[in-house]
């Protein structure tokens, strides 16, 4: 079992790392200068390799080849890390997906060419908060907030603004505001929102709000298609804590090594044979050597690569 899962795991990153390439090399996609897919992809083996599923079974031995390479490949299009808590590997069924936190959401962001910044606050009660809305534009004409009044039982609202530069270069301010009633709505969409909020209410807003503007901002960027398509794929969960409760429920604290108890057949009384009976015959399956064979074994099941025509 440990050297099938090994074989299968390098077979894993190596078609992956490949398509990196064959993105990169056609212009598909671009990485921040200190950004290495090679290390993001070791960084996310070792988080698969203590992840484990509801059933407490390893990912790598219950998930398909075909979901841990597209979460793999999603995790390296969208620049992110698995070290730096940007985005969790979550198992449905057998079925893995990649899951982006919500500093995960702030940095794919600020990737995006003409992105300056984005950034996020709460409104109390006790507040003074001003909005305008120009030529159909959210404008944040005045937020003045006192420290002392600070009170998680008195948000109202919360907004977030993600700074860009236009086509003629020019500063611009792209603006989500949700009152306290639409922030409530989407927690209960959440089976661990509610619960989570009542502890970080503040948090909890400002996630919630950063996630609407930046799948909002997402849609009218130019950046590659690769990204934006990875970017929606991973944003299956408005809440980072519910990629995060997963990953600390089912996580083994030690690396998994593939070694596993065998379960011994239920022996059964010999039934006498009536027809001769027929050895059945040994398929011996040939390993795929070359890159495209590898990418056609890997991909064959019901999603095809994102690599073909």
């Amino acid at each position: 079992m440990s050297n099938e899962i090994t074989r299968f795991d390098k077979k894993t990153l190596e078609v992956v790392e490949q398509q990196i390439s064959e993105y990169q090399k056609n212009g598909q996609i671009h990485f921040p200068a200190n950004y290495s897919p090679q290390n993001a992809l070791k960084s996310a083996f070792l988080v698969l390799q203590e992840t484990l599923d509801r059933d407490k079974k390893p990912v790598l031995q219950t998930c398909t080849k075909e979901s841990i390479a597209y979460a793999l490949l999603n995790t390296v299009i969208q620049g992110l890390s698995p070290a730096k808590k940007q985005i969790y590997f979550i198992p449905y069924g057998n079925k893995l997906s990649a899951m982006r936190s919500y500093h995960g959401t702030k940095a794919v962001v600020k990737r995006l060419t003409n992105v300056i910044d984005i950034n996020a606050e709460v409104i109390y009660s006790s507040d003074i908060f001003e909005m305008q809305i120009v030529s159909a534009r959210k404008v944040i004409i005045k937020h003045e907030q006192n420290f002392q009044n600070i009170d998680s039982s008195k948000i109202v609202g919360a907004y977030c603004i993600i700074e860009y530069k236009d086509k003629n270069n020019e500063k611009q301010e792209y603006i989500e505001v949700m009152n306290k009633q639409q922030i409530d709505k989407a927690w209960s969409k959440s089976k661990t929102g509610a619960s989570v909020a009542k502890e970080f209410p503040e948090d909890m807003c400002k996630r919630t709000v950063i996630n609407r503007a930046a799948k909002h901002f997402v849609n009218t960027s130019d950046d590659s298609d690769l990204l934006i398509d990875a970017f929606h794929k991973s944003s299956g969960a408005d809440f980072e804590d519910t990629a995060q409760n997963e990953v600390i429920n089912n996580a083994n604290k030690e690396v998994f090594d593939g070694d596993f108890e065998e379960i011994e057949e239920t022996k059964t009384e010999p039934q006498p044979e009536t027809k001769e009976k027929k050895e059945p015959k040994k398929v011996v399956k040939k390993e795929a050597e070359t890159p495209a064979e590898k990418a056609g074994e890997l991909f064959n099941g019901e999603q095809k690569p994102p690599f073909a025509d």
